[in-house]
């Protein structure tokens, strides 16, 4: 398989044996000569130095005596391939040691009144912005204490109350207080830096046993550490002994917890990597270590332990060439996560994760599935949620690619100010020529397709498939061979229902499930099979992808997402760019007699045109669906749950007239319900298809 990393990440499972090995060997040959031979301490391995590019296999053993070779594995190294080289342990500790405080600014970092005056004209509303809301909330953001916050004596419902707005009090004391020291670094007000000593105050007072505690509030824990980190370090010259040896002592403290729950079980990750939270902790733990290593003495084994691994394992989502399975608002909350921590890491280990293959495939998802101008996200949890355009664009703007030049230009909103102000100058895209992305992407690896009649007007139809290896695991669905469907930056077909909280009763028996999404189900609504622990297996592949200015094709196989009870379920969509129009054909084979469905969703009526066919009016936009087959019947139905709020959500589906083992669906979804001239002729193998002049063949 070629590897779009150079050199590219080596991993496996653990050998299972107690204790487990001492280490692993892993050796690489280029034919019949053995070139590379390392020993890994963990079960995955990541190179320094780039390799040649070629054809290389690769097997690995555990350093047990009578235990054999794994079998050979193949892979390629292509010219291609982006050369991603990260240095030993030792050398980026050396690099950290060597950075002058602040660790986290750079060397070029100037204040206020040295800035130049591009400088001014990209910064400076951002740096009155920042003054005045720190100016302000000085009275308005309430101290925070222990008893404030305090859930000793509590019952559990209460308990979990306080536990749940944790987020929403502690926040804005983190902002104020980082806000506060950057301002007291860019101004030299020592009024910034006494609001920046109290707050940092009531942060390191707070218990980290308590309402705040790793076990209980895992973002807050992790937030209030690395917030104490980063002021400490634009302040380090300013704070007194016995202050610095407060803040020390919490932030050991909290550190120590991730460091416990990371490395705990062997280190829980190396064989459980798919944990949301636990890998964002993990860069959590990275960047504290390499900001805080030589300073601290517990630092060293936090840098050894996570700071390389750290990187090696950006991220599990995808392949290397990046994606993000879950979903495209996790991806959003990621990318947040991401811009806050890789910045100050690049700055203190010379590592810019930001230009890592799976970094740049990763904002390739963000703008082919979150364009300029789109109504709405797309598959996994929270995809009924707002977007957060400065995370999208700050992401795209260190992303130093010409496509992520095009994106950061293009889409809306501003950055925050203390991202913004703390960030090297200039932004990595600032220098770089913009390029319009293409008009339809593949994702492989977590089985994403975009189609885009023209990426570059926010008035374009865009069709979103999804057929994910991933299954229904973590945040994502039961949606396998689901499609969204918008135009005129609107929504025409979308998903169903929202999430209250995690794995709700209304999730799994709703918000989760295929119907409802655009896919199909059978017998009033059963799909595919979303809960267990099995649901990683429960997955879709795309099995065929082709792009062209006239016509996007592709196809997903979704059977085993549906389980025993369905022996076939593959989905092909060809998009007419030419007529903006789509075929959609679904075929489904069971050993037993079901009634099957192909479910529609919407905001607006789907109001019923007889004969067939469908019609969705959202404003000046609309798409008709007519069903090509003949033996089918639009039924509206009822969810029996509510709709997200603020809009009502109107639920249909073209349904077989009969019980059938095997069936297909033949739609054509007409953008701007035009009603072309549409022809279905037999051909010896199969039928053509002619819409307005436009022809596709289908294969039996």
């Amino acid at each position: 398989m070629p590897q779009p990393q150079n050199p590219p990440a080596f991993a496996w499972p653990r050998y299972p044996v107690t204790p487990k090995p001492a280490s692993y060997t892993l050796e690489i040959s280029s034919g019949t000569t053995v070139v590379a031979t390392y020993t890994a301490p963990r079960n995955f391995y990541l190179p320094s130095k780039a390799m040649t590019p070629g054809t290389y296999s690769w097997r690995v053993k555990p350093n047990i005596a009578t235990v054999a070779w794994s079998t050979p594995r193949t892979f390629t190294v292509p010219s291609t391939a982006k050369i991603f080289e990260v240095p030993e342990t030792d050398v980026l500790r050396t690099r950290a040691l060597a950075h002058g405080r602040s660790r986290m600014l750079s060397n070029t970092f100037l204040p206020y009144a040295k800035w130049t005056l591009p400088m001014v004209i990209e910064r400076g509303a951002a740096y009155s912005s920042l003054m005045t809301e720190v100016k302000a909330k000085m009275t308005t953001v309430p101290n925070v204490t222990e008893s404030t916050i305090s859930i000793q004596g509590l019952s559990a419902t209460d308990t979990a109350l306080v536990i749940g707005k944790l987020n929403v009090i502690i926040n804005p004391v983190l902002r104020q207080m980082e806000g506060a020291a950057l301002l007291y670094r860019l101004s030299g007000d020592p009024v910034y830096l006494n609001e920046a000593l109290r707050r940092g105050d009531q942060m390191a007072a707070l218990d980290p046993t308590l309402a705040t505690s790793y076990a209980n509030q895992d973002q807050v824990a992790r937030s209030i550490d690395v917030s104490l980190v980063r002021t400490m370090d634009m302040l380090w010259n300013n704070i007194d002994a016995t202050r610095r040896a407060a803040w020390t002592k919490t932030i050991v403290a909290r550190t120590e917890a991730i460091y416990a729950d990371l490395s705990g079980y062997d280190g829980r990750l190396d064989e459980q990597p798919y944990d949301s939270h636990g890998v964002t902790s993990y860069g959590y733990l990275a960047l504290i270590a390499a900001m805080m290593v030589g300073d601290l003495p517990a630092a060293d084994k936090w840098f050894d332990f996570s700071v390389r691994p750290y990187i090696n394992s950006v991220f599990v989502w995808s392949g290397a060439e990046g994606g993000y399975f879950p979903g495209s608002a996790y991806g959003t909350y990621q990318a947040a996560y991401s811009v806050q921590l890789w910045g100050p890491f690049k700055e203190v280990t010379g590592v810019d994760l930001f230009q890592k293959p799976w970094s740049i495939g990763f904002s390739k998802m963000l703008m082919e599935f979150i364009p300029p101008g789109a109504p709405g996200m797309v598959f996994g949890d929270a995809h009924e949620e707002p977007f957060d355009y400065i995370t999208l664009k700050a992401f795209a703007n260190r992303t130093a690619t010409p496509e992520n030049a095009w994106y950061a230009r293009t889409v809306n909103g501003v950055e925050d100010s203390i991202q913004l102000l703390a960030s090297e100058y200039p932004l990595p895209t600032s220098a770089v020529a913009p390029v319009v992305p293409p008009n339809a992407a593949l994702f492989p690896s977590i089985g994403w397709v975009a189609m885009h009649s023209d990426i570059t007007n926010t008035k374009r139809t865009s069709l979103y498939f999804k057929s994910s290896p991933y299954g229904s695991y973590n945040h994502a669905h039961g949606d396998q061979n689901a499609l969204v469907l918008d135009s005129g930056g609107v929504r025409l077909l979308g998903e169903a229902g929202y999430q209250d909280y995690y794995y709700s009763p209304m999730v799994t028996s709703w918000y989760r499930t295929t119907r409802a999404h655009n896919a199909v189900t059978y017998d009033g609504g059963i799909g595919q099979l979303i809960t267990g622990r099995e649901n990683l297996t429960r997955n879709g592949k795309i099995t065929a992808f082709s792009t062209s200015s006239t016509l996007d094709y592709t196809e997903g196989d979704a059977t085993v997402s549906y389980g025993p009870s369905i022996t076939s379920a593959v989905r092909k969509i060809w998009y007419l760019r030419t007529n903006n129009a789509f075929i959609v054909q679904d075929k489904m084979s069971s050993p037993d007699l079901h009634t099957f469905e192909w479910n529609m969703h919407a905001i607006v009526p789907i109001l019923d045109d007889g004969a067939g066919k469908a019609r969705i009016v959202n404003g000046t936009n609309s798409v008709c669906l007519t069903s090509l087959t003949g033996d089918t019947k639009l039924t509206p139905w009822n969810s029996g749950y509510p709709s997200r709020p603020k809009v009502t959500e109107v639920h249909a589906a073209f349904t077989k007239t009969a019980p059938l083992r095997s069936t297909e669906f033949l739609v054509l979804m007409d953008v701007g319900c035009k009603r072309p001239v549409v022809t279905v002729t037999p051909t010896a193998t199969g039928r053509t298809v002619l819409v307005n002049g436009q022809s596709i063949t289908i294969p039996n």
